[in-house]
């Protein structure tokens, strides 16, 4: 099995090589330090699985798996993050990984989950799980509008990433190839959708479900 494995901090990627190449016949094919790197490398190397981090530069994992699963179908991915929350498997449900580990399990649960999922069996080690399968269930026909990430689209992930960052709406427009006003008109739909009325709260909002660190 070839694994391509993505978080922004050295020694973690470090451990995961170590962890994953334990075991007989998996190899770590590629360590990438962000979540476009993630996305070209995949494209370019096609490993069996993707192990992504949520909180990375550039482009955070939820919207790089998205990607994955969009430009390469035949990669799987595996969700690995600190945050635990029921928001967080939600974006990840959505974005179509094959598993989700929260980085307080163990690390022999993140092991079982990119075997899973090298096989496309789904497998979800979080505590906030199966609570979250219950809501969707309950809720699907009646879900609300605004305030909730999973209803931002790639494009606005992408720009809530930047402007939390610190990028100007010019920065912005200028990494992401797209107008000045296009920047604008996105920045104040996000606004609406997440109900907040400033750049401190879309910063806050960024930090509380993982796409920038604090």
């Amino acid at each position: 099995m070839r694994i391509l494995v993505a978080d922004d901090h050295e020694m973690v990627r470090r451990g995961l090589r170590s962890l994953l190449q334990a075991h007989l016949g998996w190899v770590v094919c590629a360590e990438c330090a962000s979540g476009r790197e993630a996305v070209e490398r995949t494209a370019e190397l096609l490993p069996d699985v993707a192990v992504l981090d949520v909180t990375m530069p550039e482009l955070d994992g939820i919207e790089a798996a998205r990607q994955i699963r969009r430009d390469r179908p035949s990669v799987a991915t595996v969700i690995f993050s600190v945050h635990d929350t029921e928001q967080m498997v939600r974006e990840v449900l959505l974005a179509g990984a094959c598993g989700y580990v929260a980085k307080s399990t163990s690390p022999q649960d993140l092991v079982s989950a990119v075997d899973a999922a090298h096989r496309r069996l789904p497998l979800f080690l979080a505590r906030s799980f199966d609570c979250v399968l219950r809501k969707l269930a309950s809720d699907a026909a009646s879900r609300p509008e605004g305030g909730e990430l999973f209803l931002l689209s790639g494009r606005e992930r992408e720009i809530v990433q930047l402007l939390a960052d610190g990028q100007s709406n010019k920065e912005v427009a200028t990494l992401l190839g797209i107008g000045l006003k296009t920047v604008e008109a996105h920045r104040a739909k996000i606004m609406r959708k997440i109900r907040v009325g400033s750049a401190a709260g879309l910063v806050r909002y960024a930090i509380r479900n993982g796409l920038v660190e604090a």
